[in-house]
């Protein structure tokens, strides 16, 4: 029974680090996403802008997907953990002590719910701010264009009108 206590106490213990790790990745994930969203959204100048997402934009896409990945890694292992966990609860020997087992089980499966569903929203709410700074810039771009167009068009409207007064006259 000694053997088995060891065997649960490990499966805890390595579960509370994964969890520990995922708590840290969680955090610096947000904070990723967030300094990511305002450095792309500060400013006005388009051109400052886009001299923002050549130069920093491709490193923090890069740590993005890594983070996902890392972060999308310990979630399945905290789960596989957890698994391992209930398999044990419902081994023969564990029986005796069989609610405070269930209750700890409960308690790792309650975290990895909440992480899990912060890892989702923090995932989504990004990509809705990334999509909504993507076609507010097409946008600018389009009334850019549309204003540097109508500059060229006025003053060839003037010259014609100059011209015009000039052959009345």
């Amino acid at each position: 029974m000694a053997t088995s206590s060891n065997y649960w106490e490990d499966l805890r213990k390595q579960a509370r680090q994964l969890e520990n790790e995922l708590d840290l990745k969680l955090v610096s994930f947000s904070k990723l996403c967030t300094s990511y969203c305002s450095s792309h959204s500060s400013g006005h100048d388009q051109q400052a802008r886009d001299s923002r997402s050549e130069s920093f934009g491709p490193f923090q896409d890069n740590m993005l997907v890594s983070m996902t990945s890392e972060v999308e890694q310990l979630l399945t292992k905290l789960s596989a953990f957890n698994d391992k966990m209930a398999e044990y609860t419902n081994s023969p020997g564990a029986l005796s002590h069989n609610a405070a087992l269930m209750h700890t089980l409960q308690r790792h499966r309650d975290i990895l719910q909440d992480y899990t569903h912060e890892f989702h929203k923090t995932k989504s709410n990004f990509l809705s701010l990334r999509e909504r700074e993507d076609l507010l810039g097409s946008v600018h771009r389009d009334i850019e264009s549309y204003k540097s167009s109508t500059v060229v068009n006025n003053r060839r409207t003037e010259l014609f009108m100059k011209e015009h007064e000039h052959l009345r006259k």
